[in-house]
């Protein structure tokens, strides 16, 4: 039953009584140093840029030659794209205490599968190379992977991480 006073399922006495029971608990506020970092994908920027330069059009206050991220970043590429991350999160999610050999099998899968979209898509340039492959490190790093010591185990610089699989 919806409790009309209060805006939510339950009586105002059981509101108050989770409130009561809850008040108790004091959390300290976290450190903005030891915050742990969001990992923005590349493609939700894209896509914001991509909705931001059609309202633009729309409204008549962008001309649509000018709006670069309509063809930089076509709606297609895009959702190729999340798809091939989405499968390299779910590989991530696995990783902390297997192998070199593991990590490096999940980075040549997801950017395998960028080097396909790439062919079929074009829209991988220096920008987007850059940016993915800084995601594609920072979700081994956030899954608890040590990168540095990963890429200095294989012999190359941390920045080569993608480089030999990646056609883009």
């Amino acid at each position: 039953m919806r409790d009309s006073s209060t805006g939510s399922s339950g009586t105002r006495s059981q509101w108050y009584k989770a409130e009561e029971c809850l008040g108790w608990l004091s959390l300290p506020t976290p450190d903005p140093r030891y915050a742990p970092v969001m990992i923005t994908r590349p493609t939700e920027e894209w896509r914001d840029k991509v909705q931001q330069q059609k309202a633009a059009v729309a409204a008549g206050t962008l001309n649509e030659a000018q709006a670069y991220a309509l063809h930089l970043w076509p709606e297609s590429f895009i959702d190729a794209v999340d798809v091939a991350l989405d499968q390299y999160e779910a590989d991530a999610r696995w990783l902390r205490g297997l192998t070199d050999e593991q990590a490096f099998a999940s980075v040549e899968r997801v950017v395998s599968a960028l080097n396909a979209i790439d062919v079929e898509h074009g829209c991988i340039e220096t920008t987007v190379r850059e940016e993915l492959c800084e995601y594609i490190d920072d979700v081994l790093a956030e899954t608890g992977v040590d990168v540095d010591a990963l890429t200095a185990r294989r012999g190359i610089p941390r920045h080569e991480l993608t480089d030999q699989w990646r056609d883009w």
